[in-house]
């Protein structure tokens, strides 16, 4: 059997059970969409209402990172695939159903668009920064956000299975104190105002090139710790 046969038989077993990866991100991305809109009819503003729920079928994706690894990985290693074979087709099933959600929000959005917004000006998936620059630059948004999501969870997973539940609490809360502590920075020198329109200057298409960069950086420390993870 060649390496990219072995590779695909990684991909058909992450979706040996297909909950994780499709129905459950599926099923987020529904319950988003409804719970945004009984919320916008709620809203008496006539003019346009915009909100975060679409990413919340892609934050979803942090859990589906988290079972790729800590569930099919033991079963990976008991019928003799390498680990980085089991590596690139965890990633590149990822990608797949990365790619599947990133279309689903872009058909959503242009169903908004052509609906005003469902009739009542309310748009969850069509929101127009992400969307300066066409459909195509908001499905790289979606897809590229969607596989960071699940490298985070995967990365996570990872590091617990090296270093166990104590290290990973040190990481994760290491993490977050580097975040606080940039944000008391900015607090302090009172720079909220340049932060904020860095992010209007940047644009959706520079911002999804460091979420892409960020991605690569925990995809490589990924393999690395899962070159030495224990099954």
């Amino acid at each position: 059997m060649s390496q990219t046969e072995r590779i695909v038989n990684v991909i058909r077993l992450q979706f040996v059970n297909r909950q994780p990866f499709l129905w459950v991100p599926l099923m987020v991305f529904g319950f988003a969409i409804a719970l945004s809109l009984v919320i916008y009819a709620i809203i008496p503003e006539s003019g346009p209402k915009y909100g975060g729920a679409s990413q919340a079928p892609m934050w979803s994706f942090l859990f589906v990172g988290v079972s790729a690894m800590t569930l099919t990985f033991p079963f990976s290693q008991s019928v003799g695939l390498a680990r980085w074979e089991f590596y690139l087709g965890s990633l590149a099933a990822a990608a797949v159903t990365s790619a599947v959600l990133a279309t689903a929000l872009v058909i959503q959005g242009v169903i908004e668009q052509v609906t005003d917004g469902y009739g009542i000006n309310g748009f969850v998936a069509y929101l127009p920064w992400v969307w300066e620059s066409g459909w195509w630059s908001a499905w790289l948004t979606f897809f590229v956000f969607t596989l960071m999501a699940f490298v985070l969870g995967f990365w996570g997973a990872t590091v617990f299975k090296r270093w166990g539940m104590t290290v990973l609490v040190a990481v994760l809360g290491s993490l977050g104190l580097a975040l606080a502590a940039a944000l008391l920075v900015i607090s302090r020198r009172e720079a909220w105002g340049e932060v904020i329109a860095w992010f209007a200057t940047a644009g959706s298409l520079q911002l999804t090139g460091w979420l892409a960069l960020l991605t690569a950086v925990l995809a490589g420390l990924s393999y690395l710790t899962l070159r030495r993870a224990v099954p």
